[in-house]
């Protein structure tokens, strides 16, 4: 729980307050003296009288009534301490920042679970324990540096690690982030990052509060939390961008499947962030890239003119820039020549726009109101403005700072000397800008931002499942495994996803059969074998009943065989759809092109069951190989709808099937008219 008391309380007492300033005890109490804290601060030391001119209480007995309390003590003493506090001196709010609980030793997380009893005993909040504190406009309840500026349009950053959290600090303060709290969650046992976020939504002032909120996760505890909250503040005009660490493989288990082979917890996340709307950063200095573009103006395109008066900085730019999508157009006409004519001979108007490194701050000026003024194929413009150390720039930042506040398209400050320009820089971040000094990360982070969808809708898409039928089918399996052929096609049909004719049999005469009545040429399967191909269990292109005959007994002969499947043989694009359940996120979905692609070139996109179509068509068109599927070259493009109905449709079956553990669709054939099912596997754990 959150209450007033932890967010504005009027009195506070420092546990362990100290006179040393290098230890986290001082350093508490100094930085909430210096961040000009109006409550009633008290300090606890039994062996001090006064710590930092505040007169001390030698015993937590001896204070009076106090809102919070932060704890630096050793971890054994805190449990006793909160009670006492909580009981007697009604204390509503908790920090601590002693470490030594869950997260070292079993006897510490006994000790960690006593303190939150207590807390819910008596409607207390806590933060932490093991954590650098809480920092907000009201009062500065940490131990570390630096202290950021803080904004009510700030920043709100919410942070798994105490030490991750400062170097974040660390990376945004020298950019000039800005912000309005900063929240270390230590443990977070009572108070996690869900909750947090769970806070801020149902409190969501638009007009006051911050729209900007950064995350450092090492632990989702509560996925479906997350999503709802995280995608709530986003559709109340919030944007939202956070690092996920330690997502690597989520087991140690040979897959046996192709989406045992692909998907792991980070497909989860992936799939989590993509749904919630969140933008994924994978570094702090992407996070705080992407934090100081969250306070520009949002783009409402993709065409960038560059600015710049040094010409690799700019190729580099550009570069960047259409790797990840955006685009860079060429300038040219009336407007460009008139330009050019402002500018010294040599200049370039192409785009970039060079306008060399003896450019003045004048030049520099009218370079941008062109592109704001007389380019209207330009959307946002990158400013690229450093010094070789032979002028101050002053004048040419103060230019900057007033195209910055009179234009209507976003400005991107790349102001790169921040050694030899340090004072420079400073002056304008001061002016409450942000600056960009690395062009390649900045359009790293433009891209990770134009690239992530909006939140997906919560409603669920049920038209056309049966899952009536589906909860009979998956009841009548009576072990685990997988399943056979025939269980494979009567799932499938509960979601109305076409399969191809065939016929599973151990008797050679009803495959014959069945082959001259769907025609041939016809397709040969081992059953039993998972993967077929690795044993000689598939056979293409059968046009006679001899062939056939021939293939169904040396097929019984491999090991592991109980049958043979003989399926119509049909042609077009190999499509794969898969998917895994992950514990606690449920079943991640995976799309890509089928067939051996999927293992060795691992073009997969990932969603979070179940998915809209809006989902499914953004994870078909985020496909590198999208162009096979579109058509090229002039072949035609596979039937787009259909595919994403197939995804939509699995993805709302498996929300109702958590017995399903693993699922593979390899291949789907698909041409401009249909795409059809031509082999699955579906693992169940009863």
């Amino acid at each position: 729980m959150i209450n007033r008391e932890l967010l504005a309380p009027q009195s506070i007492a420092v546990i362990g307050g100290s006179n040393n300033i290098h230890k986290p005890g001082g350093a508490v109490v100094r930085n909430i003296v210096q961040g000009g804290y109006q409550g009633t601060l008290r300090v606890v030391n039994p062996k001090e009288d006064e710590v930092q001119g505040i007169k001390v209480f030698h015993d937590a007995r001896e204070l009076p009534p106090t809102e919070m309390a932060v704890l630096v003590i050793p971890a054994k003493f805190c449990p006793d301490t909160v009670e006492l506090l909580a009981r007697e001196k009604q204390t509503k709010a908790f920090i601590i920042i002693s470490a030594g609980f869950g997260e070292e030793t079993k006897a510490g997380a006994e000790m960690e679970q006593r303190i939150i009893d207590i807390c819910k005993q008596y409607g207390a909040s806590l933060i932490g324990p093991n954590c650098i504190g809480l920092l907000n406009r009201n009062h500065h309840s940490v131990f570390t540096k630096p202290i950021p500026k803080l904004n009510p349009k700030g920043v709100d950053f919410v942070s798994g690690s105490g030490a991750t959290a400062v170097f974040i600090l660390e990376s945004a303060v020298i950019k000039g982030l800005q912000f309005n709290s900063v929240w270390s969650i230590g443990n977070g046992k009572q108070i996690g990052i869900e909750d947090v976020l769970q806070y801020m939504d149902e409190t969501f002032d638009a007009e006051h509060d911050s729209p900007v909120k950064l995350l450092y996760i090492e632990n989702i505890a509560n996925p479906d939390k997350l999503l709802f909250h995280a995608s709530s503040l986003i559709r109340k005009g919030c944007r939202i961008a956070a690092i996920k660490a330690g997502s690597s493989e989520s087991g140690s288990r040979a897959a046996s499947s192709h989406t045992g082979a692909i998907a792991s917890s980070d497909s989860a996340v992936e799939a989590l962030f993509r749904k919630a709307g969140i933008v994924r950063c994978h570094s702090r200095e992407e996070l705080t890239t992407v934090g100081c573009i969250f306070t520009l103006p949002p783009l409402t395109g993709k065409r960038f003119a560059i600015v710049t008066h040094a010409g690799g900085p700019g190729v580099m730019l550009t570069d960047a820039l259409s790797k990840g999508g955006l685009e860079v157009p060429k300038l040219e006409g009336e407007s460009a020549e008139e330009l050019k004519g402002k500018l010294f001979p040599g200049s370039s108007v192409a785009n970039p726009i060079d306008i060399l490194a003896t450019g003045t701050p004048e030049i520099l000026g009218t370079a941008i109101d062109y592109c704001e003024q007389r380019f209207d194929n330009i959307d946002a413009i990158a400013v690229i403005y450093g010094t070789p150390g032979l002028t101050t720039l002053y004048e040419a930042y103060e230019v900057l700072h007033k195209k910055i506040l009179e234009c209507k398209k976003p400005i991107f400050p790349i102001l790169p000397s921040l050694h030899t320009a340090g004072p420079e820089v400073a002056e304008f971040l001061g002016k409450g800008h942000v600056n960009f000094s690395d062009e390649v990360t900045l359009a790293t982070a433009l891209s990770q931002i134009m690239t992530t969808p909006p939140p997906a809708p919560p409603e669920v898409q049920l038209y056309g499942i049966d899952i009536p039928r589906l909860n009979k089918i998956i009841m009548n399996i009576s072990e685990s495994g997988y399943v056979q052929p025939s269980v494979v096609r009567e799932v499938l049909s509960c979601a109305g996803i076409p399969m191809v004719p065939e016929m599973v049999s151990d008797q050679k005469d009803q495959l014959v059969d069945f082959a001259q009545q769907v025609g041939y040429p016809v397709v040969a399967k081992v059953v039993g074998p998972v993967h077929k191909s690795d044993v000689g269990g598939v056979t293409l292109n059968i046009r006679t009943a001899e062939h056939l005959a021939l293939e169904f007994d040396r097929m019984m002969q491999i090991e592991g065989a109980t049958a043979v499947m003989v399926q119509k043989m049909l042609r077009g694009t190999e499509l794969f759809i898969g998917a895994k359940y992950e514990e606690r996120f449920g079943h991640v979905v995976l799309c890509g092109l089928g067939g051996i692609f999927v293992e060795v070139l691992k073009d997969v996109q990932s969603g979070l069951a179940p998915l809209s179509y809006g989902e499914a068509f953004s994870m078909i068109h985020s496909l590198r190989g999208y162009k096979i599927i579109k058509g090229t070259r002039g072949q035609q493009g596979i039937n787009e709808q259909k595919y994403a109905d197939i995804i939509v449709r699995l993805s709302t079956l498996l929300r109702f099937a958590t017995e399903i553990k693993e699922i593979d669709i390899n291949p789907l054939l698909a041409d401009q008219h249909d795409v059809v099912a031509v082999d699955a596997r579906i693992l169940i754990e009863k």
